[in-house]
């Protein structure tokens, strides 16, 4: 019972008190997850957030609900999942109670302003670190460099920027390994 509350908690906290969506909530899943409660590697947690970008889905809902399945299985990931819904749920709420109030309060514009500037620190700080930890060698430079000129141009869906990055990867590593067989 108390490693659900433990994954409750956990993401509860997350969600709570990360502003501005799933980049900027990797440093503090780096922190409960891998530091705190050693549920996971550090590249494990990398490669989960990966793979929820890319899947359907919220990127902090996807990585939550797999960290709770694989700890505690199926009950563990609703668990997880509930605790990371639970503070948007309410602060939601809460704002929509209370939203005509707030919205003109030129405090209110003040603060989203500074928690705006904030957010993209933090975006900033993740893409560094995702940078550090990903881009080994010449190739992911090249790939990652193609792939933000393609975002920025709006040359494709990200989506299948994200597919032709992979299936890039795959062919090159193919042939690299094919290479060293011979």
């Amino acid at each position: 019972m108390k490693i659900y509350l433990q994954l409750f908690m956990a993401f509860m906290r997350i969600g709570g008190l990360t502003f501005g969506g799933g980049l900027s909530q990797l440093p503090m899943l780096k922190y409960e997850i891998v530091q705190k409660y050693g549920w996971l590697e550090e590249e494990e947690l990398i490669d989960i957030y990966a793979i929820g970008q890319c899947t359907p889905g919220i990127i902090a809902i996807n990585t939550a609900t797999y960290v709770g399945y694989k700890k505690k299985g199926v009950l563990g990931g609703i668990v997880a999942t509930i605790g990371m819904v639970t503070p948007s749920l309410v602060i939601i709420t809460l704002a929509a109670l209370c939203l005509q109030a707030i919205i003109d309060n030129v405090w209110v514009q003040h603060a989203i302003m500074g928690i705006r500037a904030v957010v993209c620190a933090l975006m900033l700080n993740t893409v560094l670190t995702l940078a550090k930890k990903s881009l080994k060698g010449k190739f992911p430079i090249i790939i990652c460099c193609l792939s933000l000129i393609a975002a920025a141009l709006s040359i494709a869906p990200t989506v299948v920027i994200v597919i032709a990055a992979a299936l890039i990867g795959i062919v090159y590593n193919v042939m690299i390994m094919g290479d060293k067989a011979k």
